[in-house]
């Protein structure tokens, strides 16, 4: 019987590497972006329980899983900071202030 590749395994590390590029926009992009290659690999687990012989990448899968968690965790954190240095800033008012202000100085 020849092994195929799980469906979703290539899609899945592609949206969990740019999930690590996108945490830095104020993290919500990268949460969203390991969220759904997580929910693919979740997808692509069930598929593989199935039928474990029948599919060859299997070890791929627990990398892109690994790396998908690891971009929620960073999305996660920068995401609470960024509501922390808004909070900081006097709230959203303040930090509205402050970029008023340094558009301003720009101009």
């Amino acid at each position: 019987m020849e092994q195929k590749n799980l469906p979703n395994v290539t899609i899945a590390l592609v949206l969990a590497i740019l999930s690590f590029i996108c945490c830095c926009f104020g993290g919500v992009p990268g949460l969203l972006l390991a969220g759904i290659a997580f929910f693919l690999v979740k997808k692509d687990e069930k598929t593989y329980a199935e039928n474990p012989d029948l599919y060859s990448n299997y070890k791929t899968l627990k990398t892109v899983k690994t790396v998908a968690i690891i971009g929620m965790v960073l999305g996660a954190l920068y995401f609470l900071y960024s509501l922390w240095s808004i909070n900081q800033m006097g709230g959203w008012e303040g930090y509205m202030e402050k970029v008023n202000e340094m558009m301003e100085q720009y101009q």
